[in-house]
């Protein structure tokens, strides 16, 4: 995955919708990358289908920041689900197991800022 996003590259500054770096990030997941380079944020977009989900919890170096654009997403830390709605902002460490689905009927949109870079 890091040598599809070639965080080596300097950054553009300006990153026009056309120009994201796109990865499908699982069935129904797809993952836009809205800036790169020489980083410490590392902030995407995630468009995630009815039914789309993370796979198994997961746990890793540094924090995360998530704001619901659109739709909403159930996510679980340390088996402790929250549903968030679009408008709903959310933070957390991201050495605690986490897990996430939509589980509703329409498309989720979420801004998805982690640091340091994972991806």
């Amino acid at each position: 995955i890091l040598d599809f996003f070639d965080p080596a590259q300097s950054n553009p500054y300006r990153v026009r919708p056309n120009e994201r770096k796109r990865l499908d990030a699982g069935p129904g997941v797809l993952m836009e990358l809205l800036a790169w380079g020489n980083t410490v944020m590392e902030p995407h977009l995630f468009t995630i289908a009815p039914g789309a989900d993370s796979g198994d919890s997961y746990a890793h170096e540094g924090e995360e920041f998530l704001y619901v654009l659109r739709g909403a997403l159930n996510i679980a830390l340390e088996g402790q689900w929250y549903v968030l709605h679009s408008g709903d902002s959310f933070y957390f460490e991201s050495n605690t197991q986490h897990v996430w689905r939509n589980t509703g009927k329409t498309e989720t949109v979420v801004l998805w800022v982690n640091t340091p870079p994972t991806f």
